[in-house]
């Protein structure tokens, strides 16, 4: 995949209609956002208009589409809107909902498609970062035949198949060679569906309440008589005709592509794997999948890449044996100089350890005053620069470390085992011992060369700027 810059939208764009599954009538409105905004959804219909971010961490709910909370706010089903985002490569905007959840429209995406191209997409200033797969992962579901792979690639592609035992159905694959060329015409339109079977368990759920015969298709799939053709007209609610059609789809519902049911599944997908928060170079091979599957399946991927997503957050260019250098640290520490004791990072597993490294140079100014003669770093700047390398371990991809402060609360067992004098390098090991609601406690020993040269217990406390 070629690099590019970020892109959001050139102007409010909006689509209303009612929700699939809760039935209120919503607005949704697609604003631009800022480079490194990400998708943000906002409850505009709620005190504050809080933000919920789309972003595989908020994730509540998979059960008939997917759901998104954050501090008690809750977005329902937003694969559809976040599909549309994806497959038109806008990286950056924030959309505005005034109830619980987006309108359903035709059960497509394409509404929302068109709202989005009318507002114009807009190249911004700084490159996007991509992940690149570059090692086979895995999650299946057996006691459902479910498989879903990542594999590496070239490109982002996916390869989906369904396999239902009904004649007007069947099995039915599809895959995606470029999003940019396909999406809109091969995908976009394609709509939800279910089967007959299905739908009074998911009214007596509490689910389908927006669902008709207009915005879903729906796959005959038992024998049923005139009573439950009447019941069927009564649970969505409408006096028209409700009939069997010749083509095993209730009304005889005419499909947009041989194989929509499947290109649907796609859609979700590509929704789905936008939760992670930046594009994918990798092959996805879906047999079975759905939202459950998929998510997980994001989850394992965003487990297994975090390093490489922060740094690509935080770090412009990659250099060897370098995790970030100074320009990275700048972005994520609070500090400048004379205070910024850390010049590289090493390493760091987010939540477990980091590794940095501080270069104790003889124009620093503490020299000038503390022990001109013998010139010795004071012990009190080597805890403190533990405790800013301790700050790197507490990232997350999902996080925004420009809104966050880390407040150190107490120290114990400190202890100075050499004295650090100029020329030398200290590299600074900080493990996490324990973490829950925001309080942390590490353990920070720093090195010059093997020998330890101060070690210390760091409490600390993670805030808002």
């Amino acid at each position: 995949m070629a690099t590019r810059n970020q892109r959001t939208i050139g102007k409010a764009a909006s689509v209303s209609g009612v929700g699939l599954h809760t039935g209120v009538k919503s607005t949704v409105t697609f604003k631009p956002a800022p480079e490194n905004s990400g998708y943000k959804f906002v409850r505009t219909d709620l005190d504050d208009q809080p933000i919920v971010p789309a972003d595989i961490d908020h994730v509540v709910d998979i059960s008939r589409g997917t759901t998104i909370e954050h501090n008690g706010a809750k977005i329902h089903t937003v694969e559809h809107v976040l599909a549309a985002l994806a497959g038109l490569g806008i990286d950056n905007a924030f959309i505005e909902v005034n109830n619980i959840e987006p309108p359903v429209c035709d059960g497509s995406a394409m509404e929302f498609v068109k709202a989005l191209q009318k507002s114009g997409i807009v190249e911004q200033n700084i490159p996007q970062p991509v992940l690149k797969i570059d090692k086979i992962l895995t999650y299946s579901d057996h006691s459902k035949g479910v498989d879903i792979h990542i594999v590496p690639a070239d490109t982002f592609s996916i390869t989906f198949l369904i396999d239902y035992q009904i004649p007007s159905l069947g099995t039915q694959y599809s895959t995606t060679y470029s999003l940019e060329e396909e999406f809109v015409k091969d995908y976009a339109s394609s709509r939800t569906f279910c089967f007959l079977s299905e739908i009074e368990s998911l009214k007596e759920q509490g689910l389908v309440k927006g669902g008709d015969v207009d915005n879903a298709i729906v796959f005959i799939d038992k024998e049923i008589d005139q009573k439950e053709v009447d019941r069927i007209k009564n649970l969505f609610n409408v006096d028209d005709d409700v009939f069997i059609g010749k083509n095993g789809i209730l009304n005889n519902m005419e499909l947009r592509y041989y194989n929509e049911p499947v290109r649907h599944k796609v859609l979700d997908l590509i929704g789905d794997f936008a939760l992670l928060g930046m594009p994918i170079v990798g092959h996805v091979l879906a047999s079975r999948s759905g939202h459950s599957h998929n998510v997980n399946l994001v989850k394992k991927i965003k487990k297994e890449y975090q390093k490489t997503l922060i740094r690509k957050k935080y770090q412009k260019q990659i250099l060897p044996g370098a995790f970030l250098d100074i320009s990275g640290i700048e972005k994520v520490m609070p500090h400048r100089y004379p205070f910024l004791l850390i010049d590289r990072v090493l390493d760091m597993t987010p939540m477990e350890s980091v590794i940095a490294l501080k270069n104790v140079t003889i124009n620093e100014p503490f020299f000038v005053g503390h022990f001109p003669v013998k010139r010795i770093m004071p012990g009190v700047l080597i805890v403190e620069a533990l405790a800013q390398a301790g700050g790197f371990m507490l990232l997350k991809a999902e996080s925004d470390a420009q809104k966050k402060l880390i407040y150190f609360t107490g120290l114990e067992k400190v202890r100075f085992r050499k004295p650090v004098v100029p020329g030398d390098q200290l590299r600074l090991e900080v493990e996490m011992i324990k973490y829950r609601m925001s309080m942390c406690k590490l353990k920070g020993v720093a090195y010059v060369d093997d020998e330890i040269a101060a070690e210390a217990i760091l409490m600390a406390s993670v805030v808002d700027r």
